[in-house]
Parts: C-alpha cells; sequence; structure tokens
C-alpha cells in the first residue's frame, strides 16, 4: 500500500530543491525520503518529510519514486531499488544521460520511467525541468509529475532523443551565464565601480533581460534592436563582443557540453 505521494532517494542539492518547492506549494502532499547524509534527513524532517530507514522502503510505500543520486551511487542503489519493486510504479530519474534501455536493464519493467532534467536554479524556483515519458505514463500520470516540477520553476517537454541536447541550453548555460556576470562585473569594476554593487548591478540586468524575452514573447534580436540606438554606447559594445567571438564562442561551448553529454550516456 501507498503511503505517501511522493518518495525522495537522495535528497541532496537537486532532490532537496525539488522536496523544498513541492513542500511549499503542495504542502497537502505526504512525501517519504531517504538520504545517507544525517544533515540532508534533518534538512527534510525539518520540511515536514517522513525520513524512512531504507531505499526499500520509500519505494514499497510511495507512489512516485525520485531518484536524485549521483551515477557513482548507481550501482549500489539501483539494485535495492529493483528489489522493492512488486508492482507498477513511476520513477522519476533527474540525471541526465541514462536513457529509458538504461533504466530498464537496471530496474526491469515494473518502472514505468519518467526522465527530467532539472537545473541549479530550481534551487531558488526560477528553474526549468526538460522532461520525457514513457508511453505507459497515462495522462493524469503525466500532469502530475509536471506539477510537481512546476514547484521549482517551468517545465517544458521534450522526446528523449532531444534532452541531451537542450540540457545545454539549461543545464549547462547557468555557469556560462555566471561567467558572463562576473566578466560584465569585471569590466565596470575596473571603471571604479564597487565590487558588490557591481554583481548586483549586472545580476538584475540579466535577470531582467531573461524576464523580458520571456514574458514580452519578442525575438531576442528585437529586443537587443530596441537597446541599440544608432550610434550609441550599447552598439559599440555589441561590436566589439562580436569583434571578439562572442556569438561563436557560446556555441561552441553547448557543442563541447552536448559532445560531452554524448560520451556520459554511453558509459
Amino acid at each position: 500500500m501507498n503511503q505517501y505521494a511522493i518518495g525522495f532517494i537522495g535528497a541532496g542539492n537537486m532532490g532537496g530543491a525539488l522536496l523544498a518547492g513541492i513542500r511549499a506549494h503542495k504542502s497537502e502532499l505526504s512525501v517519504a525520503v531517504y538520504d545517507v547524509s544525517q544533515a540532508a534527513c534533518e534538512k527534510a524532517m525539518g520540511l515536514g518529510a517522513r525520513v524512512c530507514s531504507s531505499i526499500e522502503e520509500v519505494v514499497e510505500q510511495s507512489r512516485i519514486v525520485v531518484v536524485a543520486v549521483k551515477p557513482q551511487f548507481f550501482n549500489d542503489v539501483l539494485p535495492q531499488v529493483k528489489d522493492a519493486l512488486h508492482e507498477r510504479k513511476i520513477i522519476v530519474s533527474i540525471t541526465p544521460g541514462f536513457d529509458f534501455a538504461y533504466w530498464h536493464q537496471a530496474l526491469g519493467d515494473l518502472a514505468v520511467m519518467v526522465r527530467t532534467v532539472p537545473n541549479m536554479p530550481a534551487m531558488v524556483g526560477e528553474g526549468i525541468t526538460l522532461m520525457t515519458f514513457e508511453e505507459q505514463v497515462s495522462p493524469s500520470e503525466k500532469a502530475e509529475i509536471t506539477a510537481l516540477f512546476e514547484c521549482v520553476g517551468r517545465v517544458t517537454l521534450m522526446p528523449e532523443k532531444l534532452l541531451d541536447a537542450g540540457m545545454t541550453g539549461s543545464s549547462a548555460s547557468p555557469a556560462f551565464t555566471y561567467m558572463y556576470i562576473e566578466a560584465m562585473a569585471d569590466g565596470i569594476v575596473a571603471l571604479g565601480i564597487p565590487r558588490a554593487q557591481a554583481y548586483e548591478l549586472c545580476a538584475q540586468a540579466v535577470l531582467g533581460a531573461a524576464k523580458m524575452v520571456l514574458e514580452t514573447g519578442l525575438h531576442p534580436g528585437v529586443l537587443k534592436d530596441q537597446v541599440c540606438s544608432p550610434g550609441g554606447m550599447t552598439i559599440q559594445g555589441v561590436k566589439a563582443l562580436e569583434e571578439n567571438g562572442f556569438r561563436y564562442s557560446v556555441i561552441a561551448a553547448e557543442e563541447a557540453a552536448w559532445k560531452k553529454s554524448q560520451e556520459m550516456s554511453k558509459k
């Protein structure tokens, strides 16, 4: 009998972020957690989750199970998940690079899989989660799982074959964006702006620009053109970026991340 609506195997950074989002937006849902970290367990208890004594307990008593551990722990964790599967159960992966075939080889046919790729901004409720479902997942189950991940941001559905490409724009790109913010801050620190103020100014500018793209629906190029007055300072900055290969560097970074994801998925 399923005592819990959702169970987490692992409640670290990403699992913990999803748990916190669910507790904040869907506090009526009962949640179970297993983690080897005492600190993670204490944090989960503080959020109102029930801490279980084993992986088997989480799997057997939860209607939906989220596997939120790093791949290096799969060899230890997944056999325990498989041993506890006595009936059809939704298993949600948050790890990129491991396809449905891998999960069924590890867990068998009682596992009905959902693959998700959340990103780091989920930790502050502004994430974007890529999601794909097996055919066996019902429409109501799809809606329920989508709603869970909407507790930490937006959800976008895509075919499994495009997940690795999509995650270079969602999971890897925050690192590129942090580098961009840091570089912008360095530039104005060199002009005399205090460091803390520089970070705040540049980070808010990026946040606001991203919100403009999402909320206006305008093409990013159109919004860029609106900022660039003829003969003005901004177009000179755009020109300098192009002269130094800005767009090419971003595209090359995403291609490099995608190639690495392909290597990981084949291991």
